[in-house]
């Protein structure tokens, strides 16, 4: 039990229990723990309490809020453990970093800050920062779920920060409040404001839907539950199946060659079939040829059929309709019996960023991502205020656009209007430095300023006229392509700002001597963010393929395999998932992959929601 002293104020906390503390806002409260002595008798045990003193210092303002900004909502100004220690309460007084999200991105920002610069605050409806790489391992029973998730918590201790479980809702940017809206213990919801200084919006996105209906029949697989789900309901249906008078067509291919065809009846693998609809002429199209044809013949062997050239229109309880394109340019549209479908179709924007896409008006134009500069802020707001990074952003390349910024300098020192300037090769060679400067993604594409400088003079003058440069800088625009939605990505963004906001710490004490608040001061203390493409790879049933750019590629069997392991080892974010990696691996070695259905009644409705109507139709028939 706890006893507290003093009795001067009150507050009433979510557990419905009061907590009486002094006026000073600090708690002594006694907490008697027990140890228990046993005494051997025939007729009575006796019990010692031994009592020990814990004193909790919090502020008030961390239990009753004030309340303000456009909806009066409670403002959390400062956190519950803020006072917790002496380390703790250094932090209260330095700039508020608030990060939205727990991913790649967020993660990778977390331990790249120095831990005494900011006063930070991560916010994820999840509490536990998951490895999406390896989640379709997991839904196979290759890995263990526990192995791909590590605590949010145990991540922040490094840099003294704070976790607030609760989803993003809006942002106040003229206020710099973020509404949230977490769960009370009873269920009911409640909102509230958290302010920053600076705001790092790492959201992630949702599947995008492509207008299709009846997704609702289908799975996807961006966390954790998605896995679980997956892998019951694939169980839940091949033990179906296997009852008498039941035939039942399954639409999935992981296990069927190895522990599947070992402990259910063989009649299974006849009667399931695997399919994949690709709406590109070859799947992996985005890696080296070698490669995408590797995995089609891979694939042909394994029996799974791949269709491409298809697009799917509708997906219904049992079956589903696409249309495919023929040789000869016709389209026919097809249907496919099913029992299991799962959706993976690129990226949208979760309801959260479309929200904050609209209250930024015309300053972003992208339906699919939030837009930044190359700095990674986002477009629309206050300079140095807000960034946005991983699958919720894109990088807007629009070179073209800051064409009189590049030559603003050039225009100052001739005089003249920027409109009217007439640049030599020698101006051409400095505005191209300031373009790889402000664009590095665009270095690429400048490697030849002499070739471009001849083949755009077009009335061979000598020079390059306002609209002459403009051409240049719209073709290099158009060659320019967004960076990938990747975890890659959105790791290397993370240790960017993570760099870059170390440095701007350190130049905040001359910055302020200066009264410099105003301007861009990312650039001036950091460069622009550049992507270094470090190569990409997948698993395909017990083989690996691997493109590393720069027509650098390979794909294999075991060995590749190991290697695909090895880099997602390295990339583990903690020796104990490291551990639980190895220890899953090996079991899956010496044991087989697990294939249990552990759901409780309760989960069975939800396990078993696409596979019960296949089953009772089955049975109707006979």
């Amino acid at each position: 039990m706890f006893l507290f002293q003093s009795i001067c104020t009150t507050t009433q906390l979510s557990t419905g229990s009061k907590l009486f503390y002094e006026s000073e806002k600090t708690f002594n409260s006694y907490h008697k723990s027990s140890k228990m002595d046993q005494v051997s008798s025939s007729t009575e045990h006796s019990i010692c309490l031994r009592p020990f003193l814990l004193d909790i210092s919090i502020s008030e303002l961390a239990l009753s809020p004030r309340r303000g900004g456009p909806k009066n909502l409670p403002i959390a100004e400062v956190q519950i453990d803020d006072d917790d220690s002496e380390e703790m309460q250094k932090q209260k007084d330095k700039p508020k970093l608030v990060i939205l999200g727990s991913g790649w991105g967020s993660v990778a920002l977390l331990k790249t800050l120095n831990p005494d610069d900011y006063h930070i605050t991560l916010v994820s409806p999840t509490n536990y920062f998951l490895f999406t790489p390896m989640l379709p391992s997991a839904t196979v029973g290759t890995l263990e779920f526990r192995s791909l998730v590590e605590p949010i918590r145990r991540i922040i201790t490094r840099v003294k920060g704070h976790f607030i479980r609760a989803t993003a809702e809006e942002i106040e940017f003229s206020e710099k409040l973020v509404e949230l809206a977490g769960k009370s213990p009873d269920g009911k919801e409640v909102r509230f404001y958290l302010p920053y200084d600076k705001l790092v919006i790492g959201v992630g996105s949702t599947t995008n839907p492509h207008g299709v209906k009846g997704l609702e029949n289908c799975h996807f697989l961006k966390d954790i539950d998605d896995a679980q789900n997956i892998r019951n309901s694939i169980l839940t249906n091949l033990e179906y199946s296997c009852l008498p008078n039941n035939n039942l067509l399954l639409s999935y291919f992981d296990l069927l060659n190895e522990d599947l065809t070992a402990h259910f009846p063989r009649i299974l693998r006849n009667e399931i079939s695997v399919h994949v609809i690709q709406s590109r002429g070859h799947i992996l199209n985005t890696y080296d040829e070698a490669v995408s044809k590797y995995a089609e013949e891979r694939f042909a062997r394994d029996q799974v059929e791949i269709l491409t050239n298809s697009r799917v229109q509708e997906v219904r309880p049992d079956k589903i309709l696409f249309t495919q394109k023929g040789e000869n340019g016709e389209t026919v549209v097809k249907e496919l019996p099913m029992g299991f479908c799962l959706w993976s179709t690129g990226v949208s924007q979760t309801q959260f960023c479309q929200r904050v896409s609209a209250a930024l008006g015309s300053a972003q134009t992208n339906r699919h991502a939030l837009e930044t500069d190359t700095h990674l802020r986002l477009n629309g707001t206050p300079l140095g205020d807000v960034y946005a990074i991983g699958d919720c952003a894109t990088v807007q390349n629009n070179v073209a656009d800051h064409l009189v910024t590049f030559l603003r300098t050039l225009a100052w020192e001739k005089g003249q209007d920027p409109e009217k300037v007439q640049l030599t090769f020698r101006d051409w060679r400095d505005v191209a430095q300031k373009v790889r400067k402000r664009f590095p993604q665009a270095a690429d594409h400048l490697k030849r300023v002499d070739k471009l400088f001849q083949e755009f003079d077009k009335d061979q003058s000598g020079t390059l006229d306002f609209g002459e440069l403009r051409e240049l800088l719209m073709q290099i625009d158009s060659k320019l392509t967004s960076l990938p939605a990747t975890a890659q990505r959105a790791h290397q963004q993370g240790q960017y700002l993570g760099h870059k906001f170390n440095k701007m710490a350190k130049a905040e004490p001359g910055m302020r001597v200066n009264d410099m608040r105003d301007g861009d001061l990312d650039e001036a203390v950091y460069k622009a963010f550049e992507y270094h493409h470090l190569g990409s790879l997948a698993y395909i049933g017990n083989s690996a393929v691997f493109d590393l750019g720069g027509g650098w590629s390979f794909a294999g069997g075991l060995w590749a395999v190991y290697a695909w392991r090895s880099v997602y080892f390295a990339q583990s974010v903690s020796f104990r998932t490291r551990c639980l990696l190895a220890m899953d691996w090996a079991k899956r070695t010496l044991f087989g992959r697990d294939l249990m259905n552990c759901s409780g009644e309760k989960g069975k409705e939800v396990v078993i929601q696409h596979g019960y109507r296949y089953w009772l139709k089955a049975l109707e028939k006979r």
